[in-house]
């Protein structure tokens, strides 16, 4: 006997149609997108927010800088006020650092520091951003001829030993703040002016440049409407790079005399004055600028490392 034979077919029950009931059609709800749309910064801030290396980078940078305008002011004590009895007390809760060799409160003096090397480092990356931009934006603009004479003085000035210049000009014009200003940015607008040409190059030939060609408009007006705003990603990264290379120059000139003169305050001026002093145990005199230094260069460093994968369009979701 066959297994249909043993249980026979049920009967076929009818589903009523009250049971179901039909969806109305919304076209707002079908032509919407699952994910809010997102600008190219408001994505890149979303995926820099996400590095934590590169926030805790752009957290103490906003607290140094908040120290470094309000520290001084703070501080019941004066930069650069001796006082030889309280010289080279350790860190307690009248002088939070210490003292130095001539009994200047060292708190204060690291903050005061901290405005002249963020000062020198902000100073010589405009001035960097700014030069290479123009140069970088006209050689890589109109290329030919004019791009390769332009490029061929950018190698000349590459080729100079960076340092040696440097030191050269502060030795003919004196050291003062101007002077390392001036000379930090002789020669250290070439690699802005390096990458600016290269991302000229790459988008002067796309459509929305050659319709503005097209219309008329002249040279100035497409650098600065089309093609600068387009190759921002890549400055600002260079400039967070910029920055720590000045205020490390900065130091080292100070450290060696050719920078900031004593008795003003300087993270370099500081460490020189204190090598004496860490030698007698006084460890406090370097620990905190060299401290300062370090970090600071570090967080610049993590912070462009972080604005690098942030604004590189290819890792855009």
């Amino acid at each position: 006997m066959s297994l249909a034979e043993k249980e026979p077919h049920q009967p076929y029950t009818e589903v009523p149609d009250e049971w179901f009931k039909w969806k109305e059609k919304d076209i707002e709800a079908a032509e919407s997108v699952a994910r809010p749309s997102l600008s190219y910064w408001k994505d890149a801030w979303r995926r820099l927010v996400k590095n934590k290396m590169a926030m805790l980078g752009l957290i103490f940078l906003v607290l140094l800088s908040f120290m470094a305008i309000f520290g001084p002011i703070l501080s019941p004590f004066e930069v650069n006020k001796q006082d030889l009895p309280s010289q080279y007390q350790p860190p307690s809760l009248e002088h939070w650092f210490g003292t130095d060799s001539a009994g200047r409160d060292v708190f204060t003096r690291t903050w005061y520091g901290a405005r002249i090397s963020l000062f020198v480092g902000l100073m010589a990356a405009l001035i960097d951003v700014t030069v290479g931009i123009i140069y970088g934006g006209i050689a890589g603009y109109k290329g030919g001829r004019t791009d390769n004479i332009m490029m061929r003085i950018i190698e000349i000035l590459y080729g100079l030993p960076y340092l040696l210049v440097v030191i050269l000009l502060l030795v003919v014009l004196g050291p003062s703040l101007m002077t390392i200003i001036i000379a930090l940015t002789v020669t250290g607008w070439v690699g802005m002016a390096r990458i600016v040409r290269g991302q000229v190059l790459q988008i002067k030939n796309f459509e929305f440049v050659l319709a503005s060609q097209s219309f008329g408009a002249k040279t100035s007006r497409i650098i600065r409407k089309n093609l600068l705003p387009n190759t921002m990603g890549p400055i600002i990264v260079q400039m967070t790079l910029t920055v720590p290379s000045a205020i490390f120059a900065e130091a080292f000139l100070s450290f060696i005399g050719l920078g900031i003169q004593a008795p003003f305050a300087s993270w370099g001026v500081m460490a020189n004055d204190s090598l004496g002093a860490i030698l007698s145990g006084h460890w406090w005199t370097l620990f905190f600028p060299a401290f300062f230094i370090s970090f600071t260069m570090f967080a610049f460093n993590v912070l462009g490392d972080g604005l690098q994968d942030a604004l590189d369009p290819k890792l855009r979701k």
